[in-house]
């Protein structure tokens, strides 16, 4: 990112280290809205600027950390939408997933998998959007489906922290209502956010000079936050459905751009 650069630049000319205040608030910022909005997107956000900052490693947990308090208040304004049992079996995969794919993350070719990622979201989004104009609905998911999303997911946030688009289609499907959709997810996100924090930091991705970045971008992270519950409340699900559906799409034309 071209303006990325230059405040990093001008800023080691003059011998200072703030940029990269600027840069974690402004992006924290961002991914609390978005993800306040649709539920997801927040890793997406965030690692379009970290990696200016931190190796994408340790770009992966911070982003993660920096959304914990954001992601809390979400999940307790939706507790009472929350169904547990709808949560269980796809987490336990997406976590065995995640797991695995964090210790590859050194001897893989990330460019490749951003590749494949960015066109796997692209046809999903073609997918669903055909799939929206006929009004077609889909009130249920295959288990096979399910298992595959969660895997798919679980995958990359091993590897770069994000792991919400395949998630949010599967919990915006089985859902009944916006609440209950962002209850799920983010309860989702909250466990994997708390075990997957907890391997990074035993595996020294992170340490405790990567919570200067997190508290910086807790501020940036709850104000954006704030900002999408006062928004929420005025959508309609087929609008927000549309909303996740170009986000995804947007994220996929983005992945795939920055790996050609």
């Amino acid at each position: 990112m071209e303006f990325i650069d230059y405040y990093r630049y001008n800023n080691d000319k003059k011998g200072g280290n703030m940029s990269w205040i600027f840069i974690m608030i402004f992006a924290a910022l961002m991914a609390g809205f978005v993800q306040g909005v649709t539920g997801f997107g927040s890793g997406i956000v965030m690692m379009i600027f970290l990696p200016s900052l931190l190796p994408i490693n340790q770009s992966a947990g911070v982003q993660t950390m920096t959304m914990l308090v954001a992601n809390v208040m979400v999940v307790w304004r939706y507790r009472k939408y929350l169904k547990w049992q709808r949560l269980v079996l796809p987490l336990i995969i997406y976590l065995m997933t995640a797991f695995s794919s964090l210790y590859l993350g050194k001897s893989l070719a990330s460019g490749h998998l951003k590749m494949l990622l960015g066109i796997l979201l692209i046809i999903l989004t073609v997918y669903y959007f055909f799939m929206h104009l006929r009004s077609i609905e889909i009130k249920t998911i295959p288990i096979y489906v399910m298992i595959l999303f969660s895997v798919i997911s679980g995958f990359f946030n091993g590897l770069f922290g994000i792991g919400g688009p395949l998630m949010a289609l599967y919990f915006l499907t089985i859902s009944d209502s916006k609440e209950n959709y962002l209850a799920s997810i983010q309860t989702f996100f909250l466990v994997d956010t708390l075990l997957m924090t907890s391997l990074r930091f035993a595996n020294g991705i992170l340490t405790l000079n990567s919570l200067k970045f997190v508290l910086v971008g807790i501020v940036g992270a709850v104000i954006g936050t704030i900002l999408a519950n006062r928004l929420v409340s005025h959508l309609n699900i087929k609008l927000m459905t549309v909303f996740i559906y170009g986000f995804i799409g947007v994220s996929g034309v983005y992945y795939l751009i920055s790996a050609i």
